[in-house]
């Protein structure tokens, strides 16, 4: 991953920007130790690099923690209702080509009444990139749980344990035929850095699912990905997937066309998977996806699942509405006008 500077279609700052440019003069106000803070400063990091000016870069959000992001940036944003972000990024988007849409939600906000328009936005392919802080819980409304929390899960709303199956975001994401999908850490800058620059340089809809971390109400749930024990499974087009200590462990297919884990000395490296993030099929993506805990986390893929190129929706309605002189665009709106349908009262 590289990072490209701009966007197609997206003016350029004339002069160069600083971090400084995209801190707003709001007071930041999560809780000591969330991890949101180090998106935050990743963003902010990040968007100087890219030249984008501040002007021609938009912010929506939902409702719940990360929704707060809009404040912190000094850009446009919009902090609009619970789960309808990646709808009014749609419409922004197809009707300003100019600009770079960001959408940042949480599990809360994308996964449950959001996830009619999250899925929607990612098989049209709209042209946004959407940020998915994934926590686990529900922190803003204090601790119930969430469509990704672990089946047993204690929490205010589920007592005696939760009962409901998880979501797994990458998974719902490849199902929807998105284009990109990705997944990074908050507590890894240079990963994350590297990860959002590549979405957002994709034209169409990206997907980032961020493990970040809620202090208040589910702390440490990545510490067994984060430890000691290799847990993070890189992903890197073109390479082996193998992790762990001296890459000692790697990723495999067996016989049925599933994906496992072996010690790569046990089997050698010329078994072990190379990824391949731009095939068109997602399927073996979708397989890494599953290799995923849907328990307490030990271990997880972290990088980009799928980067591949189709038509973008906003491209494709632009394309329809766009006629080459007005009298032509005078003439379709009559014929629309006056149709071929008839009614007698």
């Amino acid at each position: 991953m590289t990072a490209t500077p701009g966007v197609a279609g997206v003016p350029l700052a004339i002069t160069p920007l600083t971090r400084k440019d995209f801190t707003s003069d709001q007071e930041v106000r999560w809780c000591p130790g969330c991890g949101d803070y180090a998106v935050l400063a990743a963003f902010q990091g990040l968007m100087p690099q890219l030249g984008i000016r501040r002007e021609n870069t938009v912010i929506v959000s939902g409702i719940g923690c990360s929704s707060r992001f809009p404040y912190y940036v000094d850009s446009y944003g919009l902090h609009s209702i619970h789960g309808r972000a990646p709808a009014i990024a749609t419409g922004i988007a197809t009707a300003r080509p100019d600009l770079a849409v960001w959408v940042v939600t949480g599990d809360g906000d994308a996964l449950s009444i959001g996830g009619n328009h999250l899925i929607h936005a990612l098989r049209r392919n709209v042209n946004i990139t959407i940020m998915l802080f994934n926590n686990r819980i529900y922190g803003l409304t204090k601790g119930q749980y969430s469509p990704t929390s672990e089946v047993g899960k204690v929490t205010k709303s589920t007592p005696v344990g939760s009962v409901d199956t998880p979501f797994n975001p990458i998974s719902l994401a490849l199902g929807a035929e998105a284009s990109f999908v990705a997944r990074t850490i908050d507590s890894d800058r240079k990963h994350l850095t590297e990860v959002l620059t590549a979405a957002i340089a994709h034209r169409g809809a990206s997907l980032v699912e961020i493990y970040q971390n809620c202090p208040i109400f589910n702390d440490g749930a990545f510490d067994e990905v984060k430890g000691a024990e290799p847990g993070i499974i890189g992903l890197r087009h073109g390479e082996p997937v193998t992790f762990g200590p001296d890459g000692a462990q790697g990723v495999v297919r067996q016989p049925d066309g599933t994906l496992a884990i072996a010690d790569v000395a046990e089997v050698g490296l010329d078994r072990v998977l190379v990824h391949d993030a731009q095939h068109p099929d997602p399927t073996t993506a979708f397989a890494l996806s599953r290799l995923t805990d849907t328990g307490v986390l030990h271990r997880a893929p972290i990088g980009i699942f799928r980067d591949v190129e189709r038509p973008a929706f906003d491209d494709a309605v632009r394309a329809q509405v766009t006629v080459p002189a007005p009298e032509e665009r005078q003439h379709a709106l009559q014929a629309l006008v006056r149709g071929q349908d008839t009614w007698t009262i």
